[in-house]
């Protein structure tokens, strides 16, 4: 169904009956319809769905203001495809309004249901099914089985990572009726991402020796898609002591447990072995965080390869000055003295981590 063409008395009634008063007073806050608004109204559930309705209604890519779904993305079998064409349809600044259930209301609404201890059962059983079977191969093709990739269970950081790697900056964000409504602006390309992966072990892309991208091993201590938020945390929260952002919601539960005993980083021996990182060195940093840097500093850390195991544990800094500044006087010791630099600053770190208790956070 498209607004084009259809009275605002009607629009008002659907989106009422579908959704509630109080979801038309929030979406009338970023679209003024009218007989040539410019927007589209949908009950989609893939990407199909869009281009099918975009073929029927003749609709120029570029040229829309306003795309609203109103069936939730938790249903939308591939949900940054639906996105991508999303973006296609809509004009730079173009709006996008849809709506999820986040896993923590999920999880309330499970509990609440059930009276205990079975509601406490039911839960792990959907926690099982929903959020351990997607992330491993061979029960990944049981849930889609199961499933047919509806009802999936998505948390709002996921959303919000997945709009991101659509090319849309998050504009507003609202809980209404046990559903999180989000509106994103177009703001750029998509970056059609097809190696992002539900899995435990992950490959980041980090710069490593003359800039080059290199992939880096880790268990996963994140919401999927969180790589794409690096900037609107930073922006949003900002960096607390040793540089890390200040409660960093894309941080899972599980994953504050593997930092806490540095668990997520031992994979990183792969790169070690293939040559990529060494045993001690500057830490391996996202495009992103490395802007954060000095220019020299950046030019610096390209001349050699970054280290599982960084001058941060020996020095212990607390601001990201201070980080820049031990990072610094590393790299020049180094470039003077590799063997012996890397050996004393090692020592440093082991002690720090085994008598001060520093640990990757």
């Amino acid at each position: 169904m498209t607004l084009q063409g259809i009275s605002t008395s009607n629009y008002r009634t659907t989106l009422i009956n579908e959704q509630g008063v109080e979801v038309l007073h929030f979406i009338e806050t970023y679209v003024q319809f009218n007989a040539n608004t410019g927007s589209i109204l949908l009950e989609a559930c893939s990407h199909v769905n869009l281009r099918s309705n975009r073929k029927r209604q003749g609709l120029v890519d570029n040229t829309l203001n306003t795309v609203i779904n109103i069936k939730r993305l938790n249903d939308v079998k591939f949900i940054n495809k639906f996105l991508e064409v999303t973006n296609e349809v809509l004009c730079r600044g173009g709006l996008f309004i849809g709506h999820f259930e986040a896993s923590n209301n999920r999880k309330a609404r499970i509990l609440k249901k059930y009276s205990w201890p079975l509601n406490r059962i039911m839960y792990i059983l959907d926690f099982v099914v929903k959020r351990v079977f997607p992330k491993f191969w061979l029960t990944k093709k049981i849930y889609f089985f199961l499933t047919r990739g509806k009802n999936r269970v998505i948390s709002e950081i996921e959303v919000y990572g997945r709009l991101y790697s659509c090319g849309f900056e998050l504009v507003n964000s609202k809980e209404i009726n046990g559903q999180l409504w989000v509106v994103g602006k177009k703001n750029s390309l998509p970056a059609y991402d097809t190696e992002a992966t539900y899995a435990p072990l992950i490959r980041l892309k980090r710069h490593g020796k003359n800039n080059k991208i290199i992939n880096v091993y880790k268990l996963r201590t994140m919401h999927p898609f969180s790589e794409y938020l690096q900037e609107y945390i930073s922006s949003k929260y900002g960096l607390r002591k040793g540089g890390k952002f200040n409660d960093d919601p894309r941080v899972t539960t599980l994953g504050k447990f593997f930092r806490k005993f540095w668990l997520d980083e031992l994979p990183m021996l792969i790169n070690v072995l293939k040559g990529e990182m060494k045993l001690f060195g500057v830490r391996p940093l996202s495009s992103h965080y490395l802007s954060l840097y000095p220019d020299h500093l950046q030019v610096l850390r390209s001349k050699t390869k970054p280290g599982l195991v960084p001058p941060f544990y020996a020095d212990m800094p607390e601001t990201l000055k201070e980080i820049t500044a031990s990072e610094e006087d590393y790299l020049l010791s180094y470039f003077k003295n590799p063997v012996l630099t890397d050996s004393k600053y090692f020592c440093k770190a082991a002690y720090n981590i085994l008598f001060k208790r520093a640990r990757s956070n």
